[in-house]
């Protein structure tokens, strides 16, 4: 496919049919200043707003820059095609029933791979599109209102759905939007691909994305690489977590990946910070327009209120930002600024005796920027213009620029409440450096999502192999087959009969572990007992099993805490490597982290030290520690069995892995997958 740059940034716009869509196309670019040419085309009309109307894409003075096709899903093809063969920059196709209505109507993905084939290298949105709004250069192939404007610089959206991307344009905080693209069904040109075309733009200061779902893998692989190489920042808003998006499992490891794991583990190891939601996802972005990633978390607030500073550190509590206390310089300074009155502490309340005196104000704004803190934040929340005045808050305003252009710090204005303030003085604040907050939860989300580190550089994900029906493996045999990759695993033996399972009993040698064989969740099924010490005990607990063979175990004693690790391969994203609790806690505690294969060993340990077990495994309350190296030795053995064994592979499960002071010993292993002749 052809670079995407000349579609967004056309010089020529073509828009082709009738109609009311086309014509808003046409008016919304006049509206905007679109400075190029605009052709519309139409078999029939002579004239559509205001403009000369070419009967067909042949009869066009040029090969289009970028093409709005409005017309039915069948023309679209065969206007598309057109285009194609006149080498035109790239089109949206806004027509619909296409692949997405393939559940009505059986025609709609073949007419999709139709469209596929009439483009050829042609780039082109959708269909069932929209398409986009380039604010920089006032060129729209839009067919509705929208609520932005001309800007020089600003921040791209990319969205999956028309609705959405209109709402975002209707936001009135201040932010700068640059692009706004909409990519429908995303049959040729992907969300990854777009990104990439709107990050070339010098102009544009961050991506923000929202995803439904990811498709090309090493698309968003090289989206990533481009904007850390661009030091551009990307943000997403990732839908997807409900539980009615998970599919049902038979396992802890499918329940604990299910969904949603696997986007969050790959919007992290890209390096993309996840909101929850549109307003915090706006908020971030306008922070990363003005001061691009913030190079740590440690933040200070000031407020002329106790309860707003109480509120300040109440939200933050729950999230990854630091309220660091003040230094001695801070408080020096403060108390030059404020006088005696005042307590000083990290949220700061200065109270209101300096307000109205814009040169007191900026002295204490200033005296609370430290070179340590990434962002300070001023909470002024200004009164309802209809039945108020706000000429009492221009000192507010004042002291924050001030102050930004005092000390050369990021500086933020925040109001609690979102609609408390004003789009204008947001604008305002924005000209001048400082970040114009609406909202305070949605500050500190912002604050919090702009600090996360870049992960290091990571190898190249292991692609998900094409889903198969896979067969359950034994339990003898999945532990064998990962013991050859460095599993640790204890000694065993099958026995078919009770009194089978008694003699291996004494081979192996007491106290030993009895299960039955062929059930997946073996404690609620009554189909393990531990601790065995006596034949008897063996052959009297296989005869009130739910099971016909058996599998006679070494009991591993001296255990600090059970782990599990799982694979599971997610058609989506990849092979997700789960850590959880282990055993009989895994639901209990609902305590895991998941991670993409491969998994580099520093990532692998950072998602054990999320766990809330982790404390067990590093010696909690006097208690032995467990061994970390051999924890990691397990782990790695079971990802190189799923590089090396990926295909076929659906899943596995460890649990619980045994981690004693000296070992980690996998108890009980599930494995399934279909195994091809070679």
């Amino acid at each position: 496919m052809k670079s995407l740059n000349r579609l967004f940034r056309p010089k020529t716009i073509a828009v082709v049919g009738g109609g009311d869509w086309c014509r808003l196309v046409i008016e919304q670019c006049q509206k905007m200043g679109f400075d190029g040419q605009i052709w519309p085309v139409h078999p029939k009309a002579e004239e559509l707003a205001g403009l000369q109307v070419y009967k067909d894409v042949a009869s066009l003075p040029d090969a289009p820059d970028a093409t709005f096709v409005g017309v039915n899903r069948f023309a679209t093809i065969e206007v598309v095609r057109a285009l194609s063969a006149r080498d035109a920059g790239g089109a949206v196709c806004f027509a619909s029933g296409f692949l997405e209505a393939q559940a009505e109507d059986a025609e709609g993905a073949d007419l999709q791979a139709q469209l596929l084939e009439a483009a050829g290298d042609m780039p082109f949105l959708g269909p069932n599109c929209y398409g986009f709004i380039n604010y920089l250069d006032g060129a729209l192939l839009w067919p509705d209102q929208h609520g932005g404007k001309r800007v020089e610089k600003g921040v791209a959206l990319v969205t999956q759905s028309s609705n959405i991307a209109i709402n975002l344009t209707m936001q009135t905080r201040g932010l700068p939007i640059a692009y706004v693209v909409a990519a429908g069904n995303q049959a040729q040109s992907g969300i990854a691909a777009i990104g990439e075309a709107l990050l070339d733009d010098d102009r544009v200061t961050a991506l923000g994305l929202h995803i439904e779902g990811f498709g090309d893998l090493r698309a968003f692989e090289a989206l990533a690489a481009k904007a850390r190489a661009l030091g551009k920042s990307i943000v997403a808003l990732k839908v997807g977590k409900s539980a009615e998006a998970q599919a049902a499992t038979i396992s802890h490891t499918a329940s604990l990946a299910g969904g949603d794991a696997g986007a969050e583990a790959l919007l992290a190891r890209l390096g993309i910070p996840r909101l929850n939601d549109l307003p915090a996802f706006l908020e971030t972005l306008k922070l990363l327009h003005v001061t691009g990633r913030l190079p740590s978390n440690r933040i200070a607030s000031i407020s002329c209120s106790g309860g707003e500073a109480s509120l300040a550190a109440d939200t933050g509590h729950d999230l990854p930002v630091v309220f660091p206390a003040l230094n001695d310089t801070q408080k020096t300074d403060l108390r030059a600024a404020l006088g005696p009155m005042v307590a000083l502490a990290n949220p700061l309340d200065y109270h209101t005796y300096i307000w109205r005196d814009t040169d007191a104000m900026t002295r204490a704004f200033s005296a609370m920027m430290d070179p340590d803190l990434a962002m300070t934040l001023l909470i002024v929340d200004f009164p309802r213009a209809d039945r108020c005045s706000a000429s009492d808050w221009d000192c507010a305003i004042g002291a924050a620029i001030g102050s930004r252009n005092a000390t050369g710090a990021n500086v933020a204005m925040v109001a609690t409440l979102p609609e408390l303030l004003p789009e204008a003085v947001a604008e305002q604040l924005m000209a001048a450096g400082v970040v114009p907050f609406c909202g305070l939860s949605e500050a500190l989300a912002a604050c919090a999502a702009a600090s996360q580190p870049l992960p290091d550089l990571a190898e190249p994900l292991l692609l998900p192999s094409p889903v198969v029906s896979p067969s359950m493996i034994p339990e003898a045999e999945a532990k064998l087959r990962l013991s050859d990759y460095g599993l640790r695993v204890p000694k065993s033996i099958q026995a078919k009969t009770p009194g089978a399972a008694r003699a291996a009993a004494a081979d192996i040698g007491y106290p030993v572990v009895l299960k039955g064989e062929g059930v997946a969740h073996k404690t609620e099924a009554g189909a393990v007992v531990l601790n065995l010490q006596s034949g008897g005990a063996v052959s009297d607990a296989a005869n009130m099993m739910p099971a016909s063979r058996f599998l006679v175990e070494e009991m591993v004693t001296g255990g600090v805490a059970e782990l599990l690790i799982g694979v599971v391969k997610d058609p989506a994203h990849g092979f997700v490597l789960t850590l959880a609790a282990g055993g009989t806690l895994t639901e209990i505690l609902a305590d895991s982290a998941s991670v993409l294969v491969p998994a580099s060993d520093a990532a692998i340990c950072a998602a054990l030290d999320t766990l809330k077990v982790a404390s067990l495994l590093s010696g909690y309350r006097g208690q032995p520690s467990a061994d970390r190296a051999a924890i990691l030795r397990a782990v790695k053995a079971v990802q190189d069995y799923v590089i090396a064994e990926a295909e076929g592979l659906e899943e596995i499960e460890i649990n619980p892995l045994l981690c004693t002071p000296d070992d980690a010993v996998a108890a009980d292993a599930l494995m399934q997958r279909k195994d091809f002749m070679r």
